[in-house]
């Protein structure tokens, strides 16, 4: 039924949007950004494993013919992305690193339209272009001189099609593939090339309690709890439907920002909040049945 379907891809924007809370504890831990990145895929994979073992050993088998896309998952949609997505921060600002991360939708759109066949109509288009303006509200785009470079232009796209590209793996995982055994192979791939960009030192002073208990929090309530939930969603909806829904994180991010940092709320964040709320009521409206005689 796409009603929960839907609701599967709202809840997982919701999850990823709790990810400041624990990013923030290990980045004041010290961790660097791609350290924090490869501390989710292992701990997220790590959660993971024992999940597909219990449910059978014949879920951790995969085709060489059929990996391709878990590969991308893992390679491309999650460590390359975010390598982009930090590098444009430091090139830029987090604010224009953020809205390029959200040009997402529009190449998730664009790739459907092509390899799936997806149709595009007006109420998508509107709601993506509500959504890619609701986002530079609610990211704060709008409220600071842009700086940008040719680099950091470039990577920011990186990571707004590497982002765009989870959505269009998956598409071709579920072919082959269950949501767990999909999720698991993405955090193992994301492992192992995330890993040698990291960095890690000898220096083990950062792993105490509040280090476990971050990357715990960050690897099953932003990591492993919302991928499952959005490759499920992925299941029943179009790919490029799934990725406007999943702009309810920013929202999410924000809110979190206001209750938990004391971040102020802005003009611009409530308008953004409108835009994308509006986008998402479009979206989820039954279609007019066409009057038969």
């Amino acid at each position: 039924m796409k009603t929960k379907a839907y609701l599967y891809i709202i809840a997982s924007a919701v999850f990823w949007g709790l990810i400041g809370l624990f990013v923030r504890t290990l980045a004041a831990q010290g961790f660097t950004s791609m350290q924090i990145v490869s501390i989710r895929a292992v701990v997220s994979a790590l959660l993971m494993i024992p999940i597909l073992l219990k449910m059978g050993v014949q879920h951790f088998k995969i085709n060489f013919k059929t990996m391709l896309p878990l590969v991308g998952m893992g390679v491309v949609s999650l460590t390359f992305s975010n390598f982009c997505y930090f590098n444009c921060i430091e090139l830029s600002s987090l604010a224009v690193a953020a809205l390029l991360l959200y040009t997402a939708p529009i190449f998730v759109m664009l790739m459907s339209l092509v390899l799936f066949g997806e149709s595009f109509n007006f109420a998508k288009g509107f709601a993506l272009g509500a959504t890619f303006l609701g986002c530079a509200f609610v990211t704060g785009a709008f409220d600071s001189e842009v700086s940008l470079s040719l680099a950091g232009l470039l990577f920011g796209l990186g990571s707004g099609i590497g982002y765009a590209l989870y959505s269009i793996f998956g598409k071709y995982a579920i072919r082959n593939y269950s949501t767990l055994t999909i999720t698991t192979y993405a955090f193992i791939f994301a492992s192992i090339s995330s890993i040698p960009l990291a960095n890690f030192t000898s220096d083990l002073k950062y792993f105490d309690i509040t280090t476990i208990w971050a990357a715990l929090g960050l690897a099953a309530l932003s990591t492993v709890i919302p991928y499952l939930l959005y490759t499920w969603g992925l299941e029943e909806v179009e790919a490029g439907r799934a990725s406007i829904l999943a702009t309810v994180e920013p929202l999410v991010a924000a809110a979190v920002g206001i209750a938990i940092f004391s971040e102020p709320i802005t003009l611009h964040k409530l308008i953004g909040t409108l835009l994308i709320c509006s986008s998402i009521i479009l979206l989820n409206m039954p279609k007019k049945k066409k009057a038969t005689h």
